[in-house]
C-alpha cells in the first residue's frame, strides 16, 4: 500500500518503523554519538534510531537539533528515513542538511497507519510512504 504525503527532504529510506506520540528534541534528547534517546521520560529513552524509520508528531527543543542530526548522519547512527505528522524547520532543516529521506502530513493518521517493527519505506523524492505486506 502507497501513502502519499509531503516531501520534506528527498531520498529513499527503508527500515522498521519505531514510532513516538510525544515530540524529540534532538539537541540534549538525543545522543549524536550512539544515536539513543536520552531524554529523561520520554516514550523512546535509551532506545537506538540507527536504521529505523523514525515516526513522530512533531520535533521540539533549539535549532542546534538541526545539527545533532547531521552528527548522527555522520557518525552512522541516524535513522534511516522520518515521518513526522507536522514536520518542524529544525527536524526540516536537519533532515535536508543529513540527507535523511522525510515526509509528512500523510493523507492517512501516520499514528493509526503504522505500527512498531513494521517494515517500510519512505520516498521523499516523491512523498510518499510504502508499507510492506
Amino acid at each position: 500500500m502507497e501513502v502519499k504525503g509531503r516531501m520534506i527532504s528527498r531520498g529513499i529510506g527503508r527500515g522498521k518503523v519505531l514510532i513516538s506520540t510525544e515530540p524529540i528534541s534532538f539537541y540534549g534528547g538525543v545522543d549524536p554519538e550512539r544515536g539513543v534517546v536520552v531524554e529523561k521520560g520520554h516514550p523512546l529513552e535509551g532506545k537506538y534510531l540507527k536504521g529505523v524509520v523514525l515516526v513522530f508528531p512533531t520535533g521540539k527543543g533549539s535549532t542546534v537539533g538541526s545539527y545533532i542530526l547531521l552528527s548522527m548522519k555522520k557518525n552512522g547512527v541516524s535513522p534511516a528515513a522520518i515521518i513526522n505528522r507536522e514536520c518542524d524547520p529544525v527536524v526540516a532543516v536537519g533532515a535536508i542538511i543529513a540527507g535523511i529521506p522525510l515526509v509528512d502530513k500523510l493523507e492517512r493518521d501516520v499514528f493509526s497507519l503504522l505500527k512498531n517493527g513494521q517494515t517500510v519505506k519512505v520516498d521523499g523524492n516523491k512523498g510518499t510512504v510504502i508499507l510492506k505486506r
